[in-house]
């Protein structure tokens, strides 16, 4: 399996491309297939649909590899994908992540997604699927955290994105997700002055 990335982004009705690269499938993805072809998960395919993501602003080089299990610095609350207003076109509901520590050992923490309408994910052909993400001039706006723990807040840009599987294991009270494919990216500070599009195609074989 592989992928690649682009990032738009788009400003007065026009598109400026801004990023350009293959990604990094993890072994969450090569798991969860794993469990679907052992039957030892969900009894639902719709489970094993990636169709969710998280940004984040922490991301770096060092977690472009297929071990990487999470973001750096995920987005932490619907607000922060949204905004405080109702133009937002994206809808960010909080489920269990899934983290695999150890060979032995997992974790499990509630965390933020946001999801992708299912017609936003094309077939290419019959070994390629193509997933467009697109941040509207409303959402992930003007981004602060606390870099040196003094209480003060600062800007921070987008850096980094994952596509995350569904439910793998098939849990009942919230989706328990797990992260398919990661990429880092050059910092982009988000305003309400343009969107972003993410076209991210994943291909098999």
């Amino acid at each position: 399996m592989k992928g690649h990335l682009t990032i738009h982004k788009i400003a007065n009705g026009e598109e400026e491309l801004v990023y350009d690269e293959d990604n990094v499938i993890t072994s969450g993805f090569g798991w969860s297939l794993s469990h679907l072809y052992g039957l030892a998960g969900s009894q639902s395919i719709t489970d094993f649909q990636i169709d969710r993501f998280q940004l984040g602003v922490s991301g770096h080089s060092g977690n472009q590899v297929s071990s990487t299990f999470e973001l750096s610095g995920p987005l932490s609350s619907t607000a922060e994908y949204t905004g405080t207003g109702t133009d937002s076109n994206l809808h960010a509901p909080s489920a269990n992540l899934f983290l695999t520590t150890t060979p032995g050992g997992e974790v499990i923490e509630e965390q933020v997604f946001a999801k992708i309408p299912f017609a936003k994910v094309t077939k290419i052909d019959d070994r390629s699927v193509r997933y467009t993400i697109f941040i509207d001039e409303d959402s992930c706006n003007n981004l602060q955290r606390d870099i040196n723990g003094d209480n003060s807040l600062q800007d921070v840009s987008l850096n980094e994105i994952g596509l995350f599987v569904k439910n793998t294991r098939g849990k009942t009270d919230k989706d328990e997700s797990v992260l398919a494919a990661y990429r880092y990216f050059s910092n982009i500070t988000k305003t309400s002055d343009f969107g972003l599009v993410f076209r991210w195609t994943i291909s098999f074989g």
